[in-house]
């Protein structure tokens, strides 16, 4: 199993990123590289369990399933159904912890997935900064406006 984690500050109060991510439906609103995004079924985007069915840009397909969601600890989880990336098993939680100087926000993005040994670096690199690197830093952009 391989682990990737990724970290930011964002120059926002904890409420108002968490306002953003919560949101299970809400990646094309903040992220660079996600172009639609439907929950299956017609659930609440905040229901335990409920399905995000989204397309790329490039085109690919990923259904994800809502975990766990908290918004006394800022956090939420979720696993991949289905990807183009050829992985299994993963798991991600988002994360995020007030910044008291300054109002700030401590953004951590994780995920643990099974993949094939000679797509580890690949996958690690592609998730941890094509993924959530990329939407950390559109995430920033999207809250100094």
């Amino acid at each position: 199993m391989i682990k990737v984690y990724t970290s930011s500050v964002i120059e926002a109060p904890a409420d108002a990123v968490w306002a953003q991510l919560r949101d299970f439906n809400g990646l094309p609103k903040w992220t660079p590289f996600v172009a639609e995004s439907r929950i299956e079924g017609e659930l609440a985007a905040d229901k335990i369990g409920c399905v995000r069915n989204f397309r790329l840009k490039d085109g690919g397909v990923i259904r994800e399933q809502l975990l766990t969601l908290s918004d006394y600890d800022y956090q939420c989880s979720y696993s991949i159904l289905e990807s183009p990336m050829s992985v299994a098993n993963y798991v991600a939680t988002l994360k995020l912890t007030p910044v008291t100087d300054g109002n700030h926000t401590f953004a951590e993005w994780s995920a643990e997935f099974d993949c094939a040994p000679e797509r580890e670096k690949e996958l690690a690199q592609k998730i941890g900064q094509g993924v959530f690197q990329a939407a950390f830093n559109s995430l920033k952009s999207l809250l100094r406006n």
